[in-house]
């Protein structure tokens, strides 16, 4: 059993949803920022987000993580109401305490300027605050006079120290301490007050909310000074974060705009405007250093150049929804990945540098994609295949619809194509349908043998593989494999010696295309196997499965595999592709790539 580190992560984009607010984490020494999806926290190198390291540590959702301030530990809160204060500094994130400040979802954290005293606020049963001791755990004091959620907390890091939260019940409330007590609330926001961050230099704290305002108040009294705009945004207001001198203050809105204002006189500065689309609404942003950064709906990152506000400086893309299709280009130069939104993406395999693909694509999840004679060739839960020209990286008009739901599909590089669907396996030659064969045993898998006319289909019932020959303009069943188990997954070796199944019994099978003798029969995953890979020189093969691990096979050493295990912490791993005889790619519900070196 092997515990391998990837060559390189391309990770997922923060996890967004519609009218809530997603919490940023700035890196007090200026090179990393944070955010999570799903159960991880996202390390991500500010410069160069390709550079990322995942921390998978929570059993639930992980919903906000910040830095302390001094730089040595982050703090991770979680939907259960757990909070993990962690280590910076080793790679295995050592875990220095966890405690359970809250009854539900932490919705943000906020460090006394100390490192000493940790802030959170969210869901609870009585309690939506709680200020503690990072060391101990111990209560610090009460944040109480609030009724509702809390959505947003912020630390005056200076001494007297000061903490203000903001609530679904449209109020605010600031407090003073320690030990912390109710000092006064505000009711000046007419709907959920979003956001709530204190200047680094303690002078102001802003509170924005869905109302679209934002109020400024004094940062030791908590005396109103007065307002940013008539109002800030036309939207509700998601994010706000201070310029490192605390002299100007970045908002973010629903009006998929992001705008700079003068705290002290509060006018605008610059605006920035992002698109018009509802997936371009401004959720959540980060002001580190010279970085100006924001998130949308769609979990893109937006770069902003303050002298430049006509479009942005970048824009890092990717994934947020589990990816559930990936293939390689023929030059073994891009990755194409498709996930659970429709969205597809291609990224340079070297580099991780990655745009997605334009125009009308399909409208439901991606279940397969394969790369044939110049197309990306994919299936969706739309029930229909697309044949897209990668010549433009733009999807086009060709969309054929189906005879039932597709659940995967595969090519022969000479121009074949078959899907197996529930109900039929349908063959196409040069993009037109050729067979269109209505089946009882809801096929589940596919593969058809390179530069060859057979077609292997994995059966839902009776826990067989079927082999045809479509030679002849029909399906002809040639052969049919015991698999004791659904065959979840089936590829031959390119050099047509062998097939490989992956099992839903756990067991993966090899079987001699000679005799169809069953050369491998082994359950070396603890879980349903979900996919297969065999490396270009057919000299050996991959799986991966709901187990986490990925497991690397050797037709010549038989039930001696190697095992990669949590090759995707706590996520399955859903597609394997090689981009050559000693790297292989993975993919996972986690929604990220990874690349595994002398796999």
């Amino acid at each position: 059993m092997t515990d391998t580190i990837p060559r390189c992560v391309f990770a997922s984009l923060p996890r967004t949803t519609r009218g809530v607010p997603i919490v940023l984490g700035g890196d007090p020494k200026g090179k990393n920022f944070l955010y999570t999806n799903n159960n991880s926290v996202f390390i991500r190198d500010i410069s160069d987000p390709s550079v990322a390291d995942i921390y998978t540590q929570h059993s639930l959702n992980a919903i906000s993580a910040k830095y302390s301030p001094s730089g040595f530990y982050i703090c991770s809160g979680d939907a259960s109401g757990k909070v993990r204060i962690w280590d910076t500094v080793n790679r295995e994130h050592i875990l220095k305490a966890e405690y359970q400040p809250l009854g539900g979802c932490v919705k943000d954290i906020a460090w006394s300027g100390d490192s000493t005293k940790i802030a959170v606020c969210g869901e609870g049963r009585e309690k939506y605050a709680h200020v503690f001791n990072m060391d101990s755990g111990t209560s610090v004091g009460e944040l109480s006079g609030v009724g509702k959620c809390c959505l947003t907390i912020a630390f005056k890091e200076q001494r007297p120290f000061k903490i203000a939260i903001g609530c679904e019940d449209k109020s605010a409330a600031f407090y003073e301490g320690p030990p912390f007590k109710f000092k006064t609330s505000y009711k000046d926001h007419t709907n959920f007050v979003n956001a709530v961050r204190y200047a680094p230099d303690g002078s102001v704290f802003i509170t924005g909310g869905a109302d679209c305002k934002a109020f400024v108040y004094e940062g030791k009294t908590g005396e109103m000074i007065g307002e940013l705009g008539t109002p800030a945004h036309k939207g509700g207001i998601y994010g706000m974060c201070f310029s490192p001198d605390s002299s100007e203050v970045l908002t973010v809105s629903a009006d998929k705009t992001a705008k700079i204002w003068n705290v002290a006189s509060r006018e605008l500065v610059v605006s920035f405007e992002v698109g018009k689309t509802m997936d371009e609404m401004l959720v959540g942003c980060l002001w580190q250093g010279d970085n100006i950064m924001a998130v949308a709906l769609s979990g893109y990152i937006y770069y902003f150049n303050k002298n430049d506000p006509s479009t942005p400086l970048k824009v890092t893309k990717g994934h947020n929804k589990p990816i559930t299709a990936m293939a390689l280009s023929e030059d073994c130069s891009t990755i194409y990945t498709g996930d659970q939104s429709a969205r597809v993406v291609l990224w340079n395999a070297v580099s991780g540098e990655n745009d997605v693909f334009n125009g009308k694509g399909h409208s439901n999840q991606i279940q397969d994609m394969v790369v044939a004679d110049g197309n990306l060739i994919s299936v969706s839960m739309d029930d229909t295949i697309r044949f897209t020209d990668l010549s433009q990286n733009q999807f086009g008009d060709n969309s054929i619809k189906l005879d039932s739901m597709p659940k995967a599909v595969a090519a022969n590089g000479s121009g074949l194509v078959a899907v197996a669907c529930i109900n039929h396996i349908i063959v196409f030659k040069n993009g037109t349908k050729i067979i269109s064969q209505g089946v009882s045993f809801e096929p589940v898998s596919v593969d058809v043998l390179k530069g060859g006319s057979i077609i292997a289909v994995g059966a839902q019932k009776g826990n067989k593989v079927h082999l045809y020959d479509v030679s002849s303009g029909g399906l002809t069943e040639v052969h049919v494999l015991d698999n004791t188990g659904v065959a979840s997954a089936v590829q031959f070796s390119p050099d047509g010696q062998y097939i490989a199944t992956g099992g839903a019994d756990k067991y993966v099978r090899l079987f001699s295309m000679a005799n169809y003798e069953n050369v491998i029969n082994f359950p070396a995953h603890t879980a349903k196997v979900t996919c297969l890979a065999w490396s270009p020189d057919s000299s050996k093969f991959a799986t991966g499965s709901i187990d986490t691990n990925i497991v690397i096979w050797k037709p010549s050493q038989g039930m001696s595999p190697k095992i990669i295990k949590g090759a995707h912490q706590m996520s399955v791993v859903n597609k394997l592709v090689w981009l050559n005889d000693k790297v292989l790619v993975s993919a996972g519900q986690d929604s990220n790539v990874k690349q595994w070196d002398n796999a």
